[in-house]
């Protein structure tokens, strides 16, 4: 399986504006990384400062895909797959028989 690094940022523009519709999002919010949690999501974090943060998850890119969509209007992905150490020590070794 693939393992993506993904860099969130909340879209404040989208934040209900009183305190307890927004604590209610937020709410909502970390209750849905706490289930993604047990499943693909092998790392979640904000940043300190808040509003931004990254994930670490396993998966294909349709899997992680359906992950991140309800997470949508309130935060923006950036997502980036990655390759082990392993991987780049192969690819190391098949450029050098070239």
């Amino acid at each position: 399986m693939t393992k993506f690094l993904i860099l969130w940022e909340l879209d404040t523009s989208m934040l209900p504006e009183s305190c307890e519709e927004q604590m209610a999002l937020f709410t909502r919010l970390i209750k849905m990384v706490k289930d993604d949690l047990k499943k693909s999501m092998l790392d979640w974090g904000e940043f300190i400062g808040g509003n931004a943060g990254y994930s670490v998850a396993e998966g294909t890119e349709q899997e992680i895909a359906l992950t991140l969509m309800k997470y949508y209007p309130y935060i923006k992905f950036k997502v980036h797959p990655t390759l082990s150490v392993n991987q780049l020590e192969e690819n190391m070794k098949a450029l050098s028989k070239t």
